[in-house]
């Protein structure tokens, strides 16, 4: 509005959000709700894998197969028309192989010992992802439940005519962004933006050449920034984009089974639950799941690794943060270590504090009248994401 400095809003007049309301795509009425709520059998003596069990820190050894071979309760099931999926590949496939609650509705406990079980994610990167999920979201921070999909409120609040809508990951600008690798741009998919398209994962193979590496990936990211650009009037690339370099890394980093470890089309098409047709192009599955005889990455996936990949795809194209006025410009965007629409090419420690303070920043808004809940929601990020952050000097937006 006119004598307003937008520098204020940090963007966010360029970020609009989805309304998960009523029946639009991701939204309440449309979610799928599975009655039968069956929690992840989690490990066992017999099935240990990396050890993380109840939200805690695994042991860090990778390099085992997984499912391990007669581990029946890990064993890949599709999702039936009553189980929520979303627009993460990486998850979706945990659920379908039950390191997440089949059904969709998971807790931060789950994804914290799911990814260090399945993927050989670090416990730092683990317990910052699994907060963002909560934090950015909309998910709940007193319940610590969360949709991996869609809006699924009365199951994830612990009190939904108080707290309002929790979107889950289908939210657009929040965990999922424009440019996504193969879910359309939220506004160019008439608000569906958490389907597969087959027609985006042809591109990504043909630009990478069915190799998903990163100098493949990074160029595809550049590639799929232009077309959201030109394509999209509402386009918005805000701070949490970066997350989307991030999650490109998972398809190098965390997809790929030894001994080789190569990101190759067989490999990443399972995970996407993607299929190629005689005539060239893909469609979907509906079976993300585990390749055959699959073993997870041998060293832990940490937060210096996740930042170092970060850095190193977007500074092999780097492009312009910041939102789509509507008329043909471009309002860049300053925040943190992103200065007039760049990424500043800083230590790693500078981004990842980005990150803790992408974290920290979106306590949920409905807690803010709601005293008790907000000590709650403090009190989680400062046990669960702030000691993670400690030992590189993050200042800590609790303590302002």
């Amino acid at each position: 509005m006119p004598g307003v400095d937008s520098s204020m809003l940090q963007g966010a007049r360029y970020a609009k959000r989805q309304q998960s309301g009523g029946s639009n795509p991701g939204g309440p009425a449309t979610c799928p709700n599975n009655p039968d709520h069956v929690p992840a059998p989690g490990i066992t003596a017999e099935y240990p894998y990396n050890g993380a069990k109840n939200g805690s820190q695994g042991n860090g050894k990778g390099g085992y197969q997984v499912p391990a071979p007669g581990d029946t309760a890990h064993a890949f099931v599709a999702p039936g028309p009553n189980d929520i999926r979303g627009p993460c590949p990486g998850l979706n496939t945990a659920a379908n192989h039950n390191f997440l609650a089949h059904d969709g509705i998971t807790t931060f406990s789950e994804l914290v010992d799911a990814q260090q079980n399945l993927y050989n994610v670090g416990y730092d990167l683990a317990t910052l992802l699994a907060a963002l999920g909560l934090t950015l979201t909309d998910g709940d921070l007193v319940t610590e439940k969360l949709s991996i999909g869609c809006d699924a409120t009365t199951r994830t609040s612990w009190s939904p005519l108080l707290t309002g809508s929790e979107p889950g990951l289908d939210g657009h600008n929040k965990f999922e962004a424009d440019t996504s690798l193969t879910r359309d741009d939220y506004f160019l998919g008439d608000g569906d933006n958490f389907s597969f398209n087959g027609t985006l994962f042809g591109m990504m193979t043909e630009t990478t050449g069915g190799l998903y590496n990163r100098d493949g990936l990074a160029k595809y990211r550049y590639q799929r920034y232009q077309q959201s650009l030109a394509e999209n009037p509402n386009f918005y690339f805000g701070p949490l984009s970066l997350l989307l370099f991030g999650a490109s890394s998972f398809l190098y980093e965390l997809m790929p089974s030894g001994p080789d470890y190569t990101p190759d089309e067989a490999t990443i098409s399972s995970f996407f639950g993607a299929e190629k047709q005689s005539d060239g192009t893909y469609t979907f599955n509906h079976a993300e799941q585990i390749p055959a005889n699959w073993y997870n990455r041998v060293s832990p996936y940490t937060n210096n690794d996740v930042v170092a990949e970060i850095l190193a795809q977007y500074l092999e194209y780097p492009v312009l943060f910041g939102g789509a006025t509507g008329n043909g410009g471009f309002d860049l965007l300053n925040f943190g270590s992103i200065t007039n629409g760049t990424l500043v090419a800083a230590p790693g420690t500078a981004t990842s504090c980005l990150l803790y303070q992408l974290a920290t920043q979106s306590i949920p808004s409905y807690l803010n009248s709601i005293i008790t809940p907000t000590v709650d929601a403090l009190n989680f990020v400062a046990s669960k994401v702030a000691p993670q952050f400690e030992n590189l000097g993050c200042p800590s937006p609790l303590t302002k």
